[in-house]
Protein backbone atom coordinates (compact mmCIF):
# COMPACT_ATOMS: atom_id res chain seq x y z
CA UNK A 1 0.00 0.00 0.00
CA UNK A 2 2.71 2.58 0.72
CA UNK A 3 4.63 1.28 -2.29
CA UNK A 4 1.75 1.96 -3.72
CA UNK A 5 1.08 5.62 -2.57
CA UNK A 6 4.73 6.44 -3.14
CA UNK A 7 4.97 5.64 -6.89
CA UNK A 8 1.46 7.85 -7.13
CA UNK A 9 2.71 10.34 -5.67
CA UNK A 10 6.43 10.20 -7.74
CA UNK A 11 4.39 9.85 -11.04
CA UNK A 12 2.52 13.24 -9.80
CA UNK A 13 5.65 14.83 -9.43
CA UNK A 14 6.72 14.16 -12.45
CA UNK A 15 3.65 15.73 -14.21
CA UNK A 16 4.17 18.53 -12.50
CA UNK A 17 7.96 18.84 -13.58
CA UNK A 18 7.10 18.26 -16.89
CA UNK A 19 4.31 20.13 -17.45
CA UNK A 20 5.09 23.02 -15.29
CA UNK A 21 1.51 23.71 -13.69
CA UNK A 22 -0.15 20.99 -12.56
CA UNK A 23 -3.49 22.59 -12.82
CA UNK A 24 -7.55 21.53 -13.99
CA UNK A 25 -7.76 20.70 -17.72
CA UNK A 26 -8.58 23.92 -19.42
CA UNK A 27 -8.25 24.44 -23.48
CA UNK A 28 -8.11 27.54 -25.02
CA UNK A 29 -11.42 26.10 -27.21
CA UNK A 30 -13.33 26.50 -24.02
CA UNK A 31 -12.35 30.05 -23.48
CA UNK A 32 -11.82 31.71 -26.48
CA UNK A 33 -10.39 31.33 -29.84
CA UNK A 34 -6.74 32.33 -29.71
CA UNK A 35 -4.29 32.28 -32.87
CA UNK A 36 -0.94 30.64 -32.31
CA UNK A 37 1.93 30.71 -34.37
CA UNK A 38 5.21 28.71 -34.51
CA UNK A 39 8.63 30.40 -34.86
CA UNK A 40 12.10 28.43 -35.24
CA UNK A 41 13.90 31.14 -33.09
CA UNK A 42 17.27 29.68 -33.50
CA UNK A 43 18.81 26.39 -34.97
CA UNK A 44 21.65 25.00 -33.00
CA UNK A 45 23.53 21.35 -34.03
CA UNK A 46 20.96 21.45 -36.19
CA UNK A 47 18.57 21.02 -33.76
CA UNK A 48 15.44 23.74 -34.89
CA UNK A 49 14.38 25.29 -31.53
CA UNK A 50 10.87 26.58 -31.51
CA UNK A 51 8.44 28.90 -29.86
CA UNK A 52 4.77 29.29 -30.53
CA UNK A 53 3.02 32.98 -29.78
CA UNK A 54 -0.37 33.24 -28.96
CA UNK A 55 -2.43 36.48 -28.93
CA UNK A 56 -0.67 38.70 -31.47
CA UNK A 57 -2.61 41.45 -32.82
CA UNK A 58 -1.35 43.99 -35.84
CA UNK A 59 -3.54 46.52 -34.11
CA UNK A 60 -1.46 47.43 -31.13
CA UNK A 61 1.82 46.62 -30.28
CA UNK A 62 1.10 44.81 -26.65
CA UNK A 63 3.56 43.38 -23.78
CA UNK A 64 4.92 40.24 -24.03
CA UNK A 65 5.20 37.32 -21.54
CA UNK A 66 7.92 34.72 -22.34
CA UNK A 67 6.99 31.31 -20.73
CA UNK A 68 9.84 28.71 -19.68
CA UNK A 69 8.66 24.92 -19.37
CA UNK A 70 9.78 22.57 -16.83
CA UNK A 71 10.73 18.94 -17.30
CA UNK A 72 13.98 19.36 -14.71
CA UNK A 73 15.69 20.94 -18.71
CA UNK A 74 15.78 17.06 -19.24
CA UNK A 75 12.01 17.06 -20.46
CA UNK A 76 9.31 18.72 -21.88
CA UNK A 77 8.48 21.27 -24.40
CA UNK A 78 6.81 24.81 -25.24
CA UNK A 79 3.26 23.28 -25.17
CA UNK A 80 3.13 22.32 -21.81
CA UNK A 81 2.01 25.86 -20.08
CA UNK A 82 -1.09 25.97 -17.63
CA UNK A 83 -3.70 26.99 -20.60
CA UNK A 84 -5.97 28.16 -17.53
CA UNK A 85 -3.45 31.10 -17.01
CA UNK A 86 -2.53 31.52 -20.53
CA UNK A 87 -6.18 32.53 -21.57
CA UNK A 88 -6.46 34.69 -18.33
CA UNK A 89 -2.86 36.45 -19.85
CA UNK A 90 -4.43 36.91 -23.13
CA UNK A 91 -7.47 38.27 -22.25
CA UNK A 92 -5.74 40.61 -20.12
CA UNK A 93 -4.42 41.65 -23.44
CA UNK A 94 -0.74 40.12 -23.31
CA UNK A 95 1.17 38.11 -26.29
CA UNK A 96 2.79 35.25 -24.79
CA UNK A 97 5.39 33.52 -26.37
CA UNK A 98 6.28 29.82 -24.88
CA UNK A 99 9.93 28.77 -26.46
CA UNK A 100 11.77 25.57 -26.53
CA UNK A 101 15.53 24.99 -25.51
CA UNK A 102 18.00 22.28 -26.13
CA UNK A 103 17.79 19.87 -23.58
CA UNK A 104 20.00 18.13 -21.43
CA UNK A 105 21.97 15.95 -21.09
CA UNK A 106 22.94 16.15 -24.15
CA UNK A 107 23.34 20.10 -24.29
CA UNK A 108 25.24 20.94 -21.39
CA UNK A 109 23.69 24.44 -19.11
CA UNK A 110 25.73 26.78 -20.70
CA UNK A 111 24.58 26.43 -24.18
CA UNK A 112 20.69 25.95 -22.65
CA UNK A 113 21.07 29.15 -21.12
CA UNK A 114 22.72 30.50 -24.43
CA UNK A 115 18.97 29.71 -25.54
CA UNK A 116 17.03 31.33 -23.26
CA UNK A 117 19.14 34.18 -23.61
CA UNK A 118 18.72 34.04 -27.75
CA UNK A 119 14.80 33.82 -27.00
CA UNK A 120 14.69 36.92 -24.98
CA UNK A 121 17.03 38.59 -27.54
CA UNK A 122 14.90 37.08 -30.29
CA UNK A 123 11.66 38.73 -28.74
CA UNK A 124 12.74 41.74 -28.66
CA UNK A 125 14.57 42.13 -31.83
CA UNK A 126 12.47 40.24 -34.35
CA UNK A 127 8.93 40.51 -32.13
CA UNK A 128 8.38 44.01 -32.83
CA UNK A 129 7.93 43.24 -36.94
CA UNK A 130 6.60 39.62 -36.96
CA UNK A 131 3.43 40.25 -34.16
CA UNK A 132 4.08 43.06 -32.84
CA UNK A 133 4.91 43.30 -29.29
CA UNK A 134 6.10 46.53 -26.91
CA UNK A 135 10.19 44.71 -26.32
CA UNK A 136 10.38 47.43 -23.64
CA UNK A 137 7.58 45.46 -21.30
CA UNK A 138 8.44 42.32 -21.27
CA UNK A 139 7.72 39.59 -18.56
CA UNK A 140 9.43 35.99 -18.08
CA UNK A 141 7.38 33.66 -16.25
CA UNK A 142 8.07 29.82 -15.74
CA UNK A 143 7.83 26.55 -13.81
CA UNK A 144 10.03 24.05 -11.94
CA UNK A 145 13.10 24.21 -13.91
CA UNK A 146 11.69 26.96 -16.31
CA UNK A 147 11.18 28.60 -12.79
CA UNK A 148 15.01 28.58 -12.51
CA UNK A 149 15.04 30.00 -15.82
CA UNK A 150 13.09 32.61 -15.55
CA UNK A 151 15.24 33.61 -12.76
CA UNK A 152 18.70 33.33 -14.30
CA UNK A 153 17.23 35.80 -17.26
CA UNK A 154 16.96 38.22 -14.07
CA UNK A 155 20.86 38.70 -13.99
CA UNK A 156 21.89 37.11 -17.18
CA UNK A 157 19.59 38.87 -20.13
CA UNK A 158 20.06 42.36 -21.34
CA UNK A 159 18.44 44.70 -21.24
CA UNK A 160 17.04 42.92 -17.91
CA UNK A 161 12.87 41.95 -18.35
CA UNK A 162 10.74 44.25 -16.88
CA UNK A 163 9.15 41.77 -14.02
CA UNK A 164 9.84 38.00 -13.35
CA UNK A 165 7.45 35.24 -12.08
CA UNK A 166 8.83 31.80 -10.95
CA UNK A 167 6.69 28.55 -10.44
CA UNK A 168 8.52 26.67 -7.41
CA UNK A 169 11.44 27.82 -9.41
CA UNK A 170 15.15 27.20 -7.65
CA UNK A 171 17.78 29.32 -7.44
CA UNK A 172 20.59 26.63 -6.02
CA UNK A 173 21.96 24.33 -8.66
CA UNK A 174 24.73 22.90 -6.65
CA UNK A 175 23.21 22.36 -2.97
CA UNK A 176 23.00 19.38 -1.45
CA UNK A 177 19.11 19.13 -2.61
CA UNK A 178 20.47 18.33 -6.15
CA UNK A 179 24.19 16.91 -5.67
CA UNK A 180 23.18 14.22 -3.45
CA UNK A 181 21.03 11.76 -3.23
CA UNK A 182 17.44 12.80 -2.67
CA UNK A 183 15.36 11.04 0.39
CA UNK A 184 12.43 11.33 -1.63
CA UNK A 185 13.26 10.12 -4.74
CA UNK A 186 15.59 7.16 -2.95
CA UNK A 187 12.21 5.57 -1.92
CA UNK A 188 11.18 4.71 -5.48
CA UNK A 189 13.08 1.45 -6.80
CA UNK A 190 16.16 2.09 -8.25
CA UNK A 191 16.80 2.77 -11.57
CA UNK A 192 19.31 0.92 -13.22
CA UNK A 193 22.66 3.03 -14.75
CA UNK A 194 22.20 1.11 -17.69
CA UNK A 195 18.65 1.94 -18.36
CA UNK A 196 18.88 5.43 -17.31
CA UNK A 197 21.69 6.11 -19.85
CA UNK A 198 19.50 4.12 -22.58
CA UNK A 199 17.41 6.74 -22.09
CA UNK A 200 19.07 9.65 -23.02
CA UNK A 201 22.35 10.25 -25.65
CA UNK A 202 21.00 10.60 -28.97
CA UNK A 203 21.18 13.48 -31.14
CA UNK A 204 20.48 17.44 -29.97
CA UNK A 205 16.68 17.59 -29.53
CA UNK A 206 14.94 20.22 -27.81
CA UNK A 207 11.36 18.67 -27.49
CA UNK A 208 10.75 15.17 -25.45
CA UNK A 209 7.33 13.92 -24.91
CA UNK A 210 5.79 12.17 -22.45
CA UNK A 211 6.52 8.94 -24.74
CA UNK A 212 9.72 8.37 -24.00
CA UNK A 213 11.66 7.14 -20.68
CA UNK A 214 13.56 10.47 -20.24
CA UNK A 215 12.10 10.61 -16.87
CA UNK A 216 14.11 7.39 -15.40
CA UNK A 217 17.18 8.93 -16.29
CA UNK A 218 16.05 12.23 -13.97
CA UNK A 219 14.98 9.35 -11.45
CA UNK A 220 18.34 7.87 -11.64
CA UNK A 221 20.44 11.59 -11.18
CA UNK A 222 18.15 12.09 -8.36
CA UNK A 223 19.08 8.75 -6.79
CA UNK A 224 22.51 8.90 -6.97
CA UNK A 225 22.88 13.12 -6.13
CA UNK A 226 23.98 13.54 -10.31
CA UNK A 227 22.17 16.03 -11.99
CA UNK A 228 24.43 19.00 -11.19
CA UNK A 229 27.22 17.07 -12.41
CA UNK A 230 24.83 15.59 -15.67
CA UNK A 231 23.40 18.77 -16.45
CA UNK A 232 26.30 21.25 -16.13
CA UNK A 233 29.23 19.10 -16.90
CA UNK A 234 30.95 19.94 -13.69
CA UNK A 235 31.19 18.52 -10.12
CA UNK A 236 29.72 20.73 -7.44
CA UNK A 237 32.10 19.24 -5.33
CA UNK A 238 35.45 19.27 -7.47
CA UNK A 239 34.42 22.74 -9.01
CA UNK A 240 32.54 24.82 -6.96
CA UNK A 241 33.24 28.03 -8.70
CA UNK A 242 32.08 26.79 -12.07
CA UNK A 243 28.61 27.45 -10.58
CA UNK A 244 28.97 31.15 -10.28
CA UNK A 245 27.20 31.66 -13.53
CA UNK A 246 24.22 29.11 -13.26
CA UNK A 247 22.90 29.89 -10.02
CA UNK A 248 20.81 32.77 -9.64
CA UNK A 249 21.29 33.04 -5.75
CA UNK A 250 25.08 34.29 -6.44
CA UNK A 251 23.97 36.52 -8.73
CA UNK A 252 21.06 38.99 -7.03
CA UNK A 253 22.22 42.70 -7.06
CA UNK A 254 20.10 45.88 -6.71
CA UNK A 255 19.36 45.84 -10.83
CA UNK A 256 17.50 42.29 -10.65
CA UNK A 257 13.75 42.92 -11.59
CA UNK A 258 10.62 42.77 -9.48
CA UNK A 259 10.11 39.15 -9.00
CA UNK A 260 7.39 37.31 -7.45
CA UNK A 261 7.63 33.73 -5.77
CA UNK A 262 5.08 31.14 -5.99
CA UNK A 263 5.74 27.86 -4.08
CA UNK A 264 3.89 24.95 -2.30
CA UNK A 265 5.56 24.19 1.56
CA UNK A 266 5.59 20.35 1.32
CA UNK A 267 7.04 20.35 -2.18
CA UNK A 268 9.08 17.10 -2.62
CA UNK A 269 10.80 17.65 -5.84
CA UNK A 270 11.99 21.07 -5.50
CA UNK A 271 12.47 22.32 -1.45
CA UNK A 272 10.09 24.73 -0.37
CA UNK A 273 13.83 26.20 0.93
CA UNK A 274 14.79 27.03 -2.16
CA UNK A 275 12.05 29.85 -2.38
CA UNK A 276 12.81 30.87 0.52
CA UNK A 277 16.24 31.56 0.14
CA UNK A 278 15.34 33.38 -2.91
CA UNK A 279 13.10 35.87 -1.22
CA UNK A 280 15.74 36.50 1.67
CA UNK A 281 18.62 37.26 -1.09
CA UNK A 282 15.78 39.73 -2.53
CA UNK A 283 15.02 41.71 0.23
CA UNK A 284 18.30 41.56 1.16
CA UNK A 285 19.43 43.20 -2.41
CA UNK A 286 16.53 45.71 -1.59
CA UNK A 287 14.83 44.01 -4.75
CA UNK A 288 11.11 44.68 -5.14
CA UNK A 289 9.52 41.01 -4.51
CA UNK A 290 6.50 38.95 -3.38
CA UNK A 291 6.32 35.73 -2.18
CA UNK A 292 3.35 33.83 -2.03
CA UNK A 293 3.08 30.90 -0.23
CA UNK A 294 0.80 27.31 -0.54
CA UNK A 295 0.50 26.05 2.67
CA UNK A 296 0.86 21.92 2.63
CA UNK A 297 0.69 22.04 -1.38
CA UNK A 298 3.12 19.91 -3.06
CA UNK A 299 4.80 20.41 -6.69
CA UNK A 300 2.95 22.07 -9.26
CA UNK A 301 0.64 23.37 -6.27
CA UNK A 302 -0.43 18.99 -6.37
CA UNK A 303 -2.75 18.97 -3.31
CA UNK A 304 -4.09 22.73 -3.41
CA UNK A 305 -7.84 23.69 -4.14
CA UNK A 306 -9.15 25.34 -7.56
CA UNK A 307 -9.61 28.23 -4.94
CA UNK A 308 -6.11 28.66 -5.05
CA UNK A 309 -5.24 28.33 -8.15
CA UNK A 310 -7.55 31.22 -9.31
CA UNK A 311 -5.83 33.46 -6.48
CA UNK A 312 -2.35 32.35 -7.59
CA UNK A 313 -3.69 33.78 -11.59
CA UNK A 314 -4.91 37.15 -10.15
CA UNK A 315 -1.95 37.56 -8.02
CA UNK A 316 0.14 37.14 -11.05
CA UNK A 317 -2.34 39.00 -13.44
CA UNK A 318 -1.51 42.06 -10.98
CA UNK A 319 2.05 41.66 -10.41
CA UNK A 320 1.99 42.21 -14.49
CA UNK A 321 -0.20 44.62 -14.24
CA UNK A 322 1.73 46.91 -11.79
CA UNK A 323 5.33 46.58 -13.65
CA UNK A 324 3.92 46.44 -17.19
CA UNK A 325 1.41 48.83 -17.65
Amino acid sequence: MRNSRSRREFLSCLAAGASSLALPPCTLAQSEKVRKQTYTYKTAAQCEIKADVYGASQETARPVVLWIHGGALIMGHRGQLDQALLAKLLQAGYVVASIDYRLAPETKLPAILEDVEDACTWLRTKGPELFPIDPERMAVLGGSAGGYLTLVTGFRVAPRPRALVSFWGYGDIAGPWYSRPDPFYSKMPPVPREEAYQAVGGPVLSEASGKNNRHRFYLYCRQQGLWPKEVTGHDPDQEPKAFDPFCPLRNVSEKYPPTLLIHGTRDTDVPFEQSELMAKELARKGVEHEFLTVPDAGHGLAGAKPAVFAQMHDRVLAFLQKHLR
